[in-house]
């Protein structure tokens, strides 16, 4: 690689070609790393004994807002039960989307890749949809709003495909978030959206079970916002407290041999 990547001394005649190796580098360098954003914790070289993919955005991936998300409090609660081994693969991505592409490949596209091909793989928490929800009106002005039967949707397309490659797949409430300091991302015909789909993912039969992070997280005062101190701050996101809140919720009878 370094060999390949040495510059020659820039002349007239050789700008050009120059200026052609440094993006080549660039490319070379970064394409390893956008590979990087799903990640193991848990047991080292425990995937053969069973594999927890926890699938979503930036409300999985965690980081900037604290330095152990669920996925990882969740691994070591696993990890204290000393009764099976099991690995938790975050496959957060910040900024992801269930129906479109944008950062990242929308979770639809990507399910096979993040999911289904990896090695292991027994169990899937899904929670996507906040930023399709969010996106239209505020990232993306003019886009049409989402709605919660194309939502409700794509769950379905998931869960086809993983029952397919015999995996159980748990549904986790989508979380509150009125008072989101980007303008336009909540309104309360969002905040309506976000109801329907919760009561869908809640629904026996949809989800092989449920994750209900909304009913631990939000502010029984007031249902659609986060709990003050689960609130990392935007209104949106989760603090330190927040994410061990989400850990703590998930039963995990969930990752039993059979179960």
């Amino acid at each position: 690689m370094r060999r390949w990547c040495r510059m020659p001394t820039p002349t007239s005649s050789r700008r050009f070609r120059a200026s052609v190796v440094v993006l080549a580098c660039a490319l070379a360098l970064a394409v390893p790393l956008l590979g990087r954003y799903v990640r193991a914790v848990g047991l080292p070289g425990s995937s053969t004994f069973g594999v927890v993919v926890a699938f979503g955005d930036s409300l999985t991936e965690g980081k900037g807002y604290t330095d152990e998300p669920w996925p990882e409090l969740l691994a070591r609660r696993l990890r204290a039960q000393r009764a099976s081994a099991r690995t938790v693969v975050n496959a957060g991505i910040g900024g992801n989307r269930l129906l479109r592409d944008g950062m990242g490949p929308s979770a639809l596209d990507r399910f096979e890749h993040d999911v289904l091909a990896r090695r292991g793989a027994r169990w899937v928490i899904v929670l996507e949809g906040i930023n399709d929800l969010g996106f239209p009106g505020s990232v993306e002005p003019g886009a049409p709003p989402v709605t919660a039967e194309q939502l409700i949707e794509a769950y379905r397309r998931l869960i086809a495909r993983a029952h397919a490659a015999g995996m159980k797949i748990y549904g986790g409430t989508l979380l509150p978030f009125e008072g989101t300091k980007s303008p336009g991302y909540f309104t309360v015909e969002k905040e309506a959206v976000r109801q329907a789909v919760n009561a869908w993912i809640r629904t026996p039969g949809s989800f092989d079970a449920v994750i209900d992070f909304d009913a631990a997280l939000r502010d029984p005062r007031h249902p659609p916002r986060l709990l003050p101190d689960h609130d990392g701050g935007d209104h949106l996101h989760l603090s330190a407290r927040g994410h061990r809140a989400m850990a703590e919720a998930i039963d995990l009878g969930l990752f039993r041999d059979g179960g």
